[in-house]
């Protein structure tokens, strides 16, 4: 999941008086009734109810009338929240600010995206190479009126003459691809359909490679996809002839095949993938049409790429036998790994690469701040980047021939920056940077380390203004995800900017089952080694109320998708540890995940309840939806997901909010939001964006005694 990266007032807004909330001010909820179907599966003899089933038909009237019934519970709740407004005003005056993404040269122009502040998405400029007069290209603004059709992905022919672009409408993974002669502007073709997960790679200027399921039967939001096929469209023709390339055979079966072309157009490269961990490596030669895939590899054991050729040579980034990565070469007559050879071999820290400008950079993980070095094709050490401060700088990509590269730099409490970089003498320079109603300077961010439950160290990033009071009453978001060799680093984003206006703390652990120390570390958070994410999380909290950081009266815990998962087990299994839960578009039903979508791509990380007695049983034991007991007091909960989520489907979020409804003790009040027209997250409009976080803000507030946002500094103290 992409994040949307983060000067104050004088004296800005913080939370002073820490009133608990009387039994006069609880926000009365009547939830709307759920049925309860008779639905059981059986697992190895062990009959599991299932008694909100109907709830994942996403077509049903039933399934319908039931969200609006929730949505309109909801927003009466948060309607009644005072200060929900005030953060709406201050989340829209922070937010709009002039936004630019690093230039990138294609054919005789420069592109660049560009957001002047409250645009529901970013506007494509381009002005000609040596010029300063810029014009607007393509303003995804008005591919709809509501702004929520996006745009996803832009892939230029070699000469630059035409773009081919994806567009993603309601938040959908499925795409649409329209193909624009960049000169006149114009669509030039009809636009092809029913695509999803793909790259665009051009074949010189004569067409492109791309990736598709076959649309499935029933539901297209929800229904399974699991054979994955890469086609080649040839310009001029129309998507019914479009070849099929790979894929599509019973032999041949993969949940997930990328298809990529060498900038020199010698080479196509194809990674198939059973999952989303692990991949199969195949190359062509292009030169014939005769020719046929090669094996680079055979077998989905380890995560390789080819990143770069000279000729025949290849270079390629795995975790082969090098759990944090190296870069080898090898030639592409014969390119088996037992004909590798390092160009940079493995570290101490996890490596990811990028290519530009005729060297490697090679980013260094260091406890999870970002370290980057310079090298040649041969693996000499050019010389060590040097960065702004503390944090996670991205980009150092281009062509071969581009003599300036460009990078951004961020951190927690740092908007993001761009820096262009002449990698031939190593001189960088400042070329953007936002002029943001935010005062960096007046926020810290430190990097702590604490013992999980089986003592392994992990460490956790926690920020907040400078000078705050360590008294346990500070409102806290411990954020977390934790899975799928994802790593969390150091990003500004204007939502926690505000949360940390407030006088708010934020506090993001590194846990097992990301990436950020290799390999073995993403491992031991998957499958049977889940629980270990759950006890990592928990130590995180308990180490901020044991260093008074906050207390359990105002922690909040937050994470969506895997972090979705994350959040819901940990307030299943430990409710008295916070006092608000705040799971976003969660993979919440581990039993029937993989029966929807792609989620059968995610065995790597969780196995699955058909896999073995032992993973059933595993499965079942921190399953959210299936650990929600009656009688039991769990914190405030706003449950966020959305309607057109066809990646972690809505039906996970809403078996849960049900579950927890039905059972509940005690006051605190438990919401579903569902946004409309919104899918896992890339792409939401801005104005939808902002709505959604007044509201978690707003609720998250409320719901630790606080009515009011106090205007004086030194309220926070009282």
């Amino acid at each position: 999941m992409k994040k949307i990266h983060l000067s104050v007032l004088a004296l800005v807004m913080l939370l002073a008086c820490n009133k608990e909330i009387s039994k006069e001010k609880v926000i009365k909820v009547n939830y709307p009734e759920t049925k309860i179907v008779d639905s059981v599966d059986t697992y190895f003899g062990v009959k599991v109810n299932d008694p909100y089933r109907w709830l994942e038909d996403d077509r049903s009237k039933e399934t319908e009338a039931w969200v609006k019934a929730q949505n309109k519970v909801t927003n009466s709740y948060l309607e009644k929240i005072p200060f929900r407004n005030e953060l709406k005003e201050r989340l829209s005056k922070l937010w709009n600010y002039e936004k630019i993404g690093a230039p990138f040269k294609e054919g005789s122009y420069m592109y660049f995206s560009k957001n002047d502040g409250l645009q529901n998405q970013y506007v494509v400029y381009r002005k000609k190479v040596d010029s300063n007069s810029e014009e607007l290209f393509l303003d995804p603004n008005t591919f709809s009126k509501d702004g929520t059709t996006s745009l996803d992905a832009l892939s230029f022919s070699k000469d630059g003459s035409i773009l081919a672009y994806s567009i993603s409408e309601g938040g959908s993974d499925w795409r649409k691809i329209l193909i624009m002669n960049t000169e006149t502007k114009k669509i030039i073709e009809d636009t092809l359909i029913d695509i999803k997960f793909t790259q665009i790679s051009w074949y010189k200027n004569e067409g492109f490679y791309y990736s598709s399921y076959d649309k499935p039967k029933g539901s297209q939001l929800s229904a399974k996809t699991d054979q994955h096929k890469v086609y080649y469209h040839k310009l001029g023709t129309p998507q019914k002839s479009d070849l099929l390339i790979f894929g599509g055979t019973a032999e041949q079966k993969h949940r997930y095949i990328y298809a990529y072309v060498t900038e020199d157009d010698k080479y196509l490269i194809v990674s198939p993938q059973i999952s989303t961990s692990g991949n199969k490596l195949f190359i062509k030669d292009l030169s014939d049409n005769n020719n046929k895939f090669i094996p680079v590899l055979n077998n989905a054991e380890s995560d390789t790429s080819i990143i770069e050729n000279d000729g025949s040579i290849l270079y390629l980034v795995t975790n082969l036998n090098a759990p944090n990565k190296r870069i080898v070469k090898v030639d592409a007559s014969n390119p088996i790994p037992e004909n590798w050879v390092d160009v940079i071999p493995e570290t101490e820290h996890v490596l990811n690469p990028s290519v530009g400008g005729g060297y490697f950079f090679a980013e260094y993980m260091v406890d999870a701040i970002s370290k980057v070095k310079q090298y040649d094709y041969n693996g000499k050490l050019i010389r060590e980047i040097k960065l702004p401060g503390l944090g996670t700088a991205s980009g150092f990509s281009g062509k071969k021939d581009d003599h300036i590269l460009y990078y951004s730099f961020t951190n927690y409490n740092t908007p993001s920056s761009i820096y262009s970089l002449h990698p031939k003498t190593g001189e960088t320079d400042l070329y953007w940077f936002p002029q943001i109603d935010f005062n960096s300077n007046d926020y810290e961010s430190k990097q702590v380390f604490y013992n999980s439950k089986d003592g392994t160290k992990v460490p956790m990033m926690v920020t907040y203004r400078k000078g705050i009071e360590l008294n346990g009453k500070n409102p806290t978001i411990l954020y977390g995800y934790g899975g799928f060799n994802i790593s969390l680093t150091p990003s500004f984003s204007i939502t926690n900017a505000i949360w940390m206006e407030q006088g708010g703390i934020l506090a993001v652990p590194n846990l097992r089952g990301g990436g950020e120390y290799g390999r073995s570390w993403h491992d031991a958070g998957t499958q049977m080694r889940k629980q270990n994410v759950f006890d990592d999380f928990i130590a995180a909290a308990e180490y901020l109320i044991d260093n008074k950081y906050t207390s359990s009266d105002y922690l909040a815990l937050r994470g969506g998708s895997n972090g979705g998962l994350l959040v819901g087990a940990v307030m299943t299994q430990r409710p008295d540890l916070a006092k608000v839960a705040l799971p976003a578009v969660g993979v919440l039903d581990m039993l029937r995940y993989h029966t929807f979508t792609a989620g059968a791509g995610w065995a790597y990380d969780y196995g699955t309840a058909e896999q073995s007695k032992d993973m059933f049983e595993y499965l079942k034991g921190y399953s959210p939806v299936h650990n929600v007991k009656a009688g039991v007091e769990y914190p405030a909960t706003l449950i966020t997901t959305g309607d057109h989520d066809d990646r972690v489907v809505p039906a996970h979020s809403f078996k849960f909010a049900a579950e927890l409804q039905s059972k509940q003790s005690g006051n605190h009040p438990v919401l579903i939001r569902i946004e409309t027209d919104a899918g896992h997250g890339a792409g939401t409009p801005v104005s939808k964006t902002i709505e959604q976080y007044a509201d978690i803000f707003g609720f998250t507030l409320y719901n630790m005694g606080f009515d009011a946002l106090p205007k004086k500094i030194e309220s926070f103290k009282n």
